[in-house]
């Protein structure tokens, strides 16, 4: 699409592109002759926009995504709109990962079938995508029938044409990850991936021949330098693996049923990475036969695939960039053009855990900052390369400074003045001084910036870009100090020229940030009186149509908090997700009993009872009593007889050999007519049930209780 102008002085029209009006427009102001001008566009033949398929992991559906696992969903949309605004045709998928035998342990412990299971998990991931504003173009799951059929055509072709083979495997296997290991991979006997417990373990499987296509696999990496980004991520996968020598791939199991059957061996289900990876081509209506499904007419497989982009966690860089390449050469398709293994994002005080209360959910930050808040948060404190860090405390501070300060009260005083001084009207005077070309420069050089750091896939440095061209225009303000102008009316003109240009650069920045923050861009631009910005026309300055009107009052974009009542809602929060593991373990909230307390005692009194370990080697039942047990105790080398009353708790026989608590000094005393010299300690709950008191570890007989 092409667009421009036709001049009318007269009865003359003279074209002119758009990018050319703000350059004449001072002319025409000055001209004394009457122009009409005219907006004309045009389709450009053969002008098709270049496409971009790009695709998360799909998240696997053993529970509700914490908010690492969100990050990678906001990540990756604020790629697909940038690349959108960029003019490219874009398809964006995410999804479920729904098979395995973790999934299947889970919904036998929930009492549910496992295609309930997943039914509820995969439900929940999708809203908390849905909440956090992604724009994702598919959302596929596993247990969709279109791609359980094509991961079956896949495995048998694989195993038609000998890359697949059945054989035995006998080694380490982390439930968890759903992934064997040899002992050597192992890290202290734990699984390398997630540090948990493996099991060994034998069956039957079928094995997918890595080794054949190693050699082919280094080749493409070494030729092609941009597959594997990060670099460092690059030298592991070759260090790590593929140097030493790939051993064959487990692609199916027999120990579960839950996953998608062999057709032709129906004892086996198809190993989870094999099924999972596949989504990234049945998601786009593959056909191994070549019969695509389509799309509106469209054959989106044809048009997309290869994939620009795989963006994963940095934990699942193996299956993708080994796993994946050598099925893909297996079945003679093309290799996606990256994989970019993201870092992680950790919670600030250690590994989160649910029994720990630390773990941190998007739906419960949203509640507290809002969407377009806790998007800039785990895109800004992401680094490229290492692992992030989130806790309260940054995002109450980044909530404040960044964005209540640094952009909202950037537009809240623009607006405010501009209705203050020139009743909201936005109107460029050409009043200009040298700082207003250094606003612009600043100002127009900042997509390039931005653009550069995208193409980087540097989103955390191409956020930090944008927040600089709001700071710039802070900057501007303290340097045209509006409100002094706003007292001399000679200066009114140059007052309407500063505030177009904050108005003009806010423009600017907010349309760079729509990727990032797109409900932010448009509250912006709808206060400034303002349409969004094209990618293509940011390297123009001026393009704010001269008298125009911002909004009377200005909405407060990001209100300030106060960090105890933050961290205090945290606290509930914690709480709240601790009660829960207990729930969920069958764990209950242990009982206290508060009793009436007694007449204080002196330090002197405590110290004249004498407490001592005694080892009961005797007992019988009192005669005539309900209630009464007669033990003889011993107590160093002195033997007592105590009378208990605790014959409804303890039989006789059970009571001897137990080391228990005595008070020894108790002056004696006869109990149903029988002779008492001490008593044995008890503790009794709320029912009336008694405990013999007893030492935690072991105790000679007579051991002195202090």
């Amino acid at each position: 699409m092409s667009s421009g102008f036709l001049i009318y002085a007269g009865n003359e029209p003279k074209s002119m592109p758009a990018r050319d009006l703000g350059d004449c427009r001072d002319n025409l102001r000055n001209s004394r002759s009457v122009f009409l001008i005219v907006c004309v566009s045009k389709e450009e033949p053969n002008m098709a926009k270049e496409k971009f398929y790009m695709t998360t992991a799909i998240a696997y559906t053993s529970g509700k995504p914490h908010i690492g696992n969100t990050y990678e969903i906001v990540l990756a949309d604020s790629i697909a709109r940038f690349k959108r605004q960029q003019g490219y045709d874009v398809f964006f998928q995410t999804g479920t990962d729904e098979h395995g035998q973790k999934i299947e342990l889970k919904a036998e412990e929930a009492g549910i079938t496992p295609k309930e299971y997943v039914d509820n998990v995969s439900t929940e991931i999708k809203r908390i995508w849905d909440l956090m504003n992604t724009s994702y173009d598919k959302f596929i799951r596993t247990t969709d029938d279109y791609h359980e059929k094509q991961v079956q055509k896949i495995f048998k072709k694989l195993y038609e044409q000998g890359d697949i083979y059945k054989g035995f495997y006998e080694g380490m296997y982390c439930t968890p990850c759903e992934s064997f290991f040899t002992s050597s991979q192992l890290v202290d006997g734990k699984c390398p991936d997630c540090g948990r417990e493996c099991q060994p373990a034998k069956e039957e499987a079928y094995f997918l021949k890595l080794s054949k296509y190693a050699d082919r696999l280094i080749e493409h990496i070494n030729t092609h330098p941009e597959f594997i980004q990060p670099e460092s991520r690059k030298n592991e996968m070759m260090n790590n693996f593929l140097l030493p020598g790939l051993q064959d791939l487990c692609v199916s199991r027999t120990s579960f049923k839950w996953g998608i059957p062999v057709d032709f061996d129906p004892d086996h289900v198809v190993y989870v990475w094999i099924d999972a990876l596949s989504n990234y081509i049945t998601g786009l209506g593959f056909d191994l036969d070549g019969n695509d499904t389509l799309e509106n007419g469209e054959d989106l497989y044809k048009k997309f695939w290869p994939a620009d982009l795989h963006l994963i966690g940095k934990d699942i860089l193996r299956f993708h960039t080994i796993y994946w390449p050598i099925m893909l050469m297996a079945l003679d398709l093309p290799l996606p053009k990256q994989v970019f293994g993201h870092p992680w994002l950790l919670q600030g005080d250690g590994k989160m855990s649910k029994s720990k209360g630390n773990v941190i959910y998007a739906d419960d930050l949203v509640d507290i900052f809002g969407v377009d808040a806790v998007r800039y948060f785990v895109l800004h404190e992401m680094p490229f390369e290492n692992d992030g860090v989130i806790s309260w405390d940054l995002m109450v501070e980044r909530m404040n400074s960044d964005l209540a300060n640094v952009l909202g009260n950037l537009v809240n005083r623009t607006i405010s003045m501009t209705n203050k001084y020139l009743s909201g009207v936005v109107a460029d005077k050409g009043v200009s001084e040298e700082v207003d070309d250094n606003l612009k420069q600043f100002v127009l050089a900042t997509p390039a910036k931005v653009t550069a750091k995208m193409d980087q896939l540097r989103v955390a440095d191409a956020i930090t870009e944008v927040f600089a061209l709001f700071k710039r225009c802070n900057k501007y303000i303290d340097e045209t100090e509006p409100w002094v102008l706003g007292k001399d009316e000679a200066k009114k003109d140059r007052l309407s020229t500063v505030l177009y240009n904050l108005v003009e650069a806010i423009t600017i920045g907010a349309s760079l940030l729509e990727a990032f923050m797109p409900d932010t861009t448009d509250k912006i631009l709808a206060q400034l009186g303002a349409q969004k910005r094209a990618y293509d026309q940011m390297d123009q300055f001026g393009l704010y149509q001269s008298g125009g009107h911002v909004v009377e009052k200005p909405e407060i974009l990001f209100m300030r908090l106060d960090p105890k009542e933050v961290l205090a809602k945290a606290e509930e929060i914690k709480q709240k997700q601790i009660a829960e593991a207990k729930a969920e373990s069958g764990e209950t909230e242990e009982e206290v009993i508060d009793i009436e307390p007694k007449e204080e005692i002196t330090f002197d009194d405590f110290m004249k009872m004498q407490f001592q370990v005694g080892e009961i080697i005797a007992c019988e039942e009192v005669k005539k009593s309900k209630k009464l047990l007669c033990s003889q105790v011993k107590i160093g080398s002195e033997v007592k007889q105590i009378v208990s009353g605790i014959k409804q708790h303890y039989s006789a026989e059970e009571m001897v050999g137990k080391k228990v608590m005595v008070l020894v000094n108790l002056k004696p005393a006869k109990l149903a007519g029988v002779l008492s010299e001490g008593m044995l300690l008890c503790a009794e709950d709320a029912e009336g049930n008694l405990a013999l008191m007893a030492p935690e570890k072991t105790m000679p007989a007579g051991a002195e209780i202090c």
